[in-house]
């Protein structure tokens, strides 16, 4: 199979689908690998380092899509991009599709066979593929509100860690998963104060035993989370339904009671967020204020660390990448986890949440591929 890696083009998105390391793996099973120049620039890899690896370069994201028999990225294709896909050719990246009917539709229209990272599923009931990059982005999240709570950047002036003598900031997590997870950590090693708000009674318990104490649990409720919320500096959400659009449970009614200055990171952004006053910003214009209290909603943030995130990424999709290029089609047909992935095949949604957040008929993968 022809396998085309283009340059992400979304706003300092500096990941990137395929690293040198994937491309040889991908050519040792026989494949041939197509780059866009300088597609791994973001990264620190060159063209040089992929034609060693045994890729071929080509000069635009034309010659990519228009080469290659299966397309690897890691963000949802941009308009230019869902335009070059077509029929019978096979598309792998993050595509969030619920909250975009515009992507969803362009997709539909090209024809192409849609697999999302995000739908992705294992043994255990996780998303092995969203996993990396919500480790991430739960990281990231301390690391941008602690940024953002700082008095230069519009923020109340508190650190998280405080000083002795002085308390340190509050940091409540909503949702107890991989993202809320990692976002704890992260707040407890600075030495914040810090609570995860989860729905689930065995996950707050398995959150207690991870920390032993060092972070608080609460269900959570509205009266929990008004309580949570209000007495925040940072707050990070971190729900996520697998290929739905995620509820929004910080009302625009509770920023009034929230502190002046105290920051919501939306880390559920890319599937619509979690706070109803969210919108997508970029790295280049991460924030915005909504009474009196800072939003941090960047769409992709593990772009901002892309070597981290380029490898973690490559890491977890090259095993699925490689059994697409082995068996196409048939791949998705022997594999339940693979089959859970695809969003979209021939003009057709065959991923349940998608079809119910945008209003269309969901086909049953199983059909769709055996009647292709």
């Amino acid at each position: 199979m022809r396998v085309g890696c283009p340059k992400e083009i979304k706003n300092h998105e500096y990941r990137v689908g395929l690293t040198p390391g994937s491309v040889r793996e991908y050519v040792a099973h026989g494949h041939d690998v197509i780059m866009e120049t300088n597609a791994g620039a973001g990264i620190g890899a060159g063209d040089d380092v992929y034609k060693a690896a045994g890729a071929k370069i080509v000069d635009t994201a034309k010659d990519v899509f228009e080469q290659s028999d299966m397309i690897v990225k890691v963000k949802e294709p941009q308009p230019v991009e869902w335009a070059m896909l077509r029929e019978d050719q096979l598309l792998y990246t993050y595509l969030h599709l619920a909250p975009d009917p515009e992507q969803t539709k362009g997709l539909i229209d090209s024809g192409c066979t849609a697999i999302a990272y995000e739908t992705v599923t294992d043994d255990r009931g996780g998303l092995p593929l969203l996993a990396p990059m919500s480790e991430v982005a739960g990281r990231l999240s301390i690391q941008a509100s602690a940024t953002a709570l700082q008095k230069a950047n519009g923020g109340s002036g508190v650190l998280l860690g405080g000083v002795p003598g002085v308390l340190p900031g509050k940091v409540v997590v909503i949702g107890g998963g991989v993202v809320g997870i990692h976002a704890a950590k992260m707040a407890v090693g600075l030495g914040a104060d810090v609570t995860i708000l989860d729905r689930s009674l065995p996950r707050l318990r398995q959150l207690d035993d991870i920390f032993n104490g060092r972070v608080k649990t609460r269900y959570s409720s509205i009266d929990a989370l008004e309580q949570e919320v209000f007495a925040a500096d940072a707050v990070i959400g971190a729900v996520l339904i697998p290929g739905a659009a995620a509820p929004k449970l910080v009302t625009r009614d509770m920023l009034s009671g929230m502190k002046k200055g105290s920051v919501l990171c939306d880390v559920a952004i890319d599937q619509g967020g979690c706070f109803e006053t969210s919108k997508a910003t970029t790295h280049s214009d991460p924030t915005y204020v909504v009474d009196d209290v800072i939003h941090y909603c960047v769409a992709n943030m593990p772009g901002a660390v892309s070597v981290t995130s380029a490898h973690a990424l490559n890491n977890a999709t090259l095993h699925y990448g490689v059994m697409l290029a082995d068996k196409g089609l048939n791949a998705i047909l022997e594999d339940h986890h693979l089959r859970n992935g695809l969003n979209v095949h021939k003009g057709k949604i065959t991923n349940a949440a998608v079809a119910e957040a945008l209003g269309y008929e969901m086909s049953a993968p199983e059909s769709v591929l055996k009647v292709a």
